[in-house]
């Protein structure tokens, strides 16, 4: 009796990394890297069908840069509040200015 297995290898890398010199992702970078994960462009599909899926991508990652940007801004007012709250307000506001 013998007991064979096989692995197949993905044709597409497992991990990607990005990275960034003295500063953190930009919401336009990460929504570009999401879309990547929600929307695959197939190269056999007809080239009207890849037209369209191209517009999709644009559009849904527009729209998540649109919602990074305002979770951004609203955390920045949670942090914010909580510094002053603290006793900090000058810090607070430098903060708030970022």
């Amino acid at each position: 009796m013998s007991f064979l297995a096989s692995m197949d290898i993905p044709k597409e890398p497992i991990v990607t990394v990005h990275t960034t010199n003295n500063r953190g992702h930009t919401p336009e970078e990460i929504a570009s890297r999401c879309v990547d994960r929600i929307v695959s462009i197939s190269d056999n599909s007809h080239p009207a069908i890849q037209a369209q899926a191209r517009e999709y991508r644009a559009a849904v990652e527009k729209v998540m840069v649109l919602f990074m940007k305002e979770a951004i801004q609203s955390d920045r007012v949670t942090v914010c509040n909580a510094i002053k709250q603290a006793g900090q307000p000058n810090l607070a506001e430098l903060i708030r200015r970022l």
